[in-house]
């Protein structure tokens, strides 16, 4: 079997493995569903409830998607300010990491406040959450550039912009993108996380009306939807990640060619 399917097979087989995991430990403990369904009983609930599900996932999706392309365009911007620009840096980067180190949960009920009930706190939640990693990924991409490359462009009388556009944002694309896979993921936890404290619809509210009616295979169901977009916008991404910095990965560095 060649390398490749191999590689394209191995998630989906670890899957299904701990799917397997997950079904006989609830059959041999005898754990009652209220407890921890199987994932047999959650796949039921997604089939029975999927007009619904599809309706409130289409929600948190959406929510999603506009706090996490808020996030990227101002993080995108923020880190190409803290990466370019020292004082920028010294000025800005401990406030964000006070920032960052503030749980979101907390922020939400001051957004309750200040926004009300709906997609808004939704919305900023997912923004918040996702934002940080772009700043620092691509502060990172710019902090790294190499001196010599801009000695070179200095000599020949590039201006900072110049530098910004020619080396900067080319050479810290790899790290934008490996920020935008883990970003993505942090923002439907944000969403989903307003959603169950302030939501009137999204998965949020469909798992806090389940836990209420203590339908918890209902709950383990939203996880799966939840977790089904959340690989499919990594996968979309990392797709996008191998379009355009393939000439940055190398292959892995634990495999050496072999003597003839």
């Amino acid at each position: 079997m060649k390398k490749a399917t191999v590689e394209n097979l191995a998630p989906w087989v670890t899957t299904l493995l701990l799917l397997i995991l997950w079904q006989l430990g609830v059959m041999v403990f005898h754990v009652e569903n209220f407890v921890l369904p199987s994932p047999i009983e959650a796949i039921q609930q997604i089939w029975a409830n999927r007009y619904a599900l599809l309706q409130h996932g289409l929600a948190t999706l959406s929510t999603t998607l506009v706090g996490f392309a808020i996030a990227v365009v101002f993080g995108l911007l923020l880190g190409i300010l803290v990466g370019s620009f020292r004082l920028v840096y010294v000025s800005l980067y401990p406030v964000l990491i006070g920032f960052n180190s503030v749980p979101k949960a907390a922020l939400v009920p001051v957004l309750v406040i200040w926004f009300g009930v709906g997609s808004v706190p939704a919305v900023i939640a997912a923004f918040l959450l996702s934002f940080f990693p772009v700043v620092v990924n691509v502060a990172t991409g710019f902090a790294t550039v190499e001196p010599e490359l801009v000695d070179v462009l200095r000599v020949l009388g590039a201006t900072r912009l110049d530098m910004i556009v020619k080396i900067g944002i080319p050479r810290s694309l790899p790290y934008f993108f490996a920020s935008l896979k883990i970003a993505i993921t942090l923002s439907f936890v944000g969403s989903v996380i307003a959603e169950i404290v302030a939501g009137n619809n999204g998965i949020g509210n469909v798992m806090l009306i389940a836990s209420s009616n203590f339908n918890v295979p209902l709950v383990f169901a939203a996880l799966l939807v939840v977790g089904v977009m959340g690989v499919g916008m990594y996968a979309i991404f990392a797709a996008l990640e191998t379009r355009f910095t393939a000439w940055s990965v190398r292959g892995s560095g634990l495999e050496y060619p072999t003597s003839g």
